[in-house]
């Protein structure tokens, strides 16, 4: 295998961003970019950590990450597996990154930042959601912001119906816990009662 191992060579095989790609980035959220975020429903959390990095889902109604102000950015830690590996990385390491996907779009949304944790009570009751309050809030500072290239999304052809895989032919989560635990955790109970469970802690 030959491997890419100095800048120049990278540079030399791709050349170097047109315009396009750098004039769109900002430090700041821009009419354009707030209109985006308000509009997305889901977004993958980046973070990193002295173990490595991670990348974590986070979904809600639209327009669950609150723009506090043109630098800030708010997110309610809602209902999960409890393993707070992105919570417990902003801990020790600030870096963020947000990218947010908005169905039917092509356009996504890159933010890179620092973060910190808050359970200020009038902030976590801010977020409640049917009577429930979220355990934490992590607040982002912008320092980068733009928007992505749609080709990834119309290579994927993300939001076609017709392209929607059934889910019979997927491994379910019951199962997969079985196979990783030699029947201990998991299986057919655990996929059956897992909606209602899930619908019961939802936020």
């Amino acid at each position: 295998m030959t491997r890419i191992a100095t800048t120049e060579q990278l540079e030399a095989i791709y050349g170097f961003p047109n315009d396009a790609s750098t004039v769109k980035v900002a430090d700041r959220l821009t009419p354009p970019y707030r209109t985006l975020i308000e509009k997305s429903p889901f977004a993958a959390l980046a973070t990193v950590g002295p173990e490595g990095i991670d990348c974590s889902p986070r979904g809600d109604l639209p327009g669950f990450v609150r723009i506090h102000d043109a630098k800030t950015l708010m997110m309610p830690d809602r209902r999960g597996n409890n393993r707070v590996d992105s919570l417990r990385n902003i801990v020790r390491d600030p870096r963020v990154a947000l990218l947010f996907l908005i169905p039917g779009s092509g356009t996504t949304l890159r933010v890179n930042g620092r973060a910190h944790l808050s359970i200020d009570p009038d902030l976590l009751a801010s977020f409640r959601m049917e009577g429930k309050t979220p355990r934490s809030v992590m607040v982002m500072t912008v320092d980068e912001i733009y928007f992505q290239c749609a080709r990834a999304i119309v290579r994927a052809d993300l939001w076609n119906p017709d392209k929607r895989v059934d889910p019979g032919t997927l491994p379910t989560p019951g199962q997969i816990l079985a196979s990783m635990s030699e029947d201990k955790v998991g299986g057919e109970t655990y996929d059956r009662e897992w909606p209602e469970r899930a619908r019961q802690t939802m936020w």
